[in-house]
Formats: structure tokens, sequence, C-alpha cells
């Protein structure tokens, strides 16, 4: 199984450009790595009048496009998927899997944190928070690590899911 962490807080707090920075870091160092973001207010990678967006307006469940370098699948699905089920049915070849969005997901979580936001945690150790990325030092019962230490959330990732596993 894959191992996969979530990073998880409340909007614009910084998810998405800590991801980048890991995504960064552990490639660096060798590893290769899925993402998986959730979206609660849907996407759309077609485009009107497009060859594939007709396809579907034509009633294909699923379209699948594909060029020398990508290929990305549009594909109707019945119920939000979990990133369990996101990930078994895509995920191949990867040595970890980074997600964002489903807060309250079963997978360890690293938290992003800002004071600026005035709020407390969204997540308890008790829940999957194996560590916090904040421009604050705080005392949460899980490591605290400087939201731009991105080596050091990588040395936790690596220590705690990776042991060997780099290709």
């Amino acid at each position: 199984m894959i191992p996969m962490v979530s990073v998880v807080g409340t909007s614009n707090s910084g998810k998405t450009t800590l991801i980048e920075k890991l995504l960064a870091e552990l490639v660096r160092r060798g590893y290769r790595v899925a993402t998986i973001k959730h979206n609660v207010h849907g996407f759309s990678i077609d485009h009107p009048g497009k060859d594939s967006w007709r396809h579907k307006a034509a009633g294909a469940t699923m379209t699948i496009l594909a060029s020398p370098s990508q290929v990305a699948v549009v594909e109707d699905v019945a119920h939000d998927h979990t990133f369990a089920e996101l990930a078994e049915r895509y995920v191949r070849d990867v040595d970890l899997i980074l997600t964002e969005g489903h807060k309250r997901n079963p997978h360890p979580k690293i938290e992003v944190w800002r004071a600026v936001q005035e709020r407390g945690l969204l997540s308890k150790p008790e829940d999957g928070l194996i560590a916090v990325a904040s421009d604050r030092p705080l005392d949460v019962g899980v490591p605290c690590l400087d939201i731009d230490d991105a080596a050091g959330l990588v040395d936790l990732i690596e220590a705690r899911f990776l042991g060997g596993r780099r290709r």
C-alpha cells in the first residue's frame, strides 16, 4: 500500500504552497510522488467545443485525453470518492501520495497553521495529526516546524513513511 499524507488547513492558509515545497524536496531526494486534490466545488478540465468535451456532451461516461507526455481521465462518478478509493483506482508506481482537501479524512495529516487565522487547530493527534507547519511555535503534542522548513517536514515523512522506498 502506498503511504498517504494529507496537508490540511483552512482556506488560504498555504496548503498548496507547502505541497509545492514538499514535492520539490521529495523529488530532489529521489522519490516519485502523486498528489490528489479534492475540490468540493467541482472543476472542469474540458473546454466547450474541444473534441473531448464534445465526447462527454454526446454521452461518454469516461473520456481519456492522451498525449505523448500526459494522460487525463474525465469520468462520471456516482459519489464523492475518498482519497483511498482514488488512490486504489488511479495511482500507480509512486513512493508517496500527498493529498489536499477532505480535512477530516482518516490519513496522517500535516496541518498548516498561521497566527493571523486566530483559531485553534483543525486536527488533533488522535485525528491523525503528525505535525504542524506554522509561522509561530506551538505546543500541540506533535512536532511543530516552520512553515518554510520543507526539508524538516520531509525528514519527518521519510522517517515515518518512506523507510527505504526510494526507487
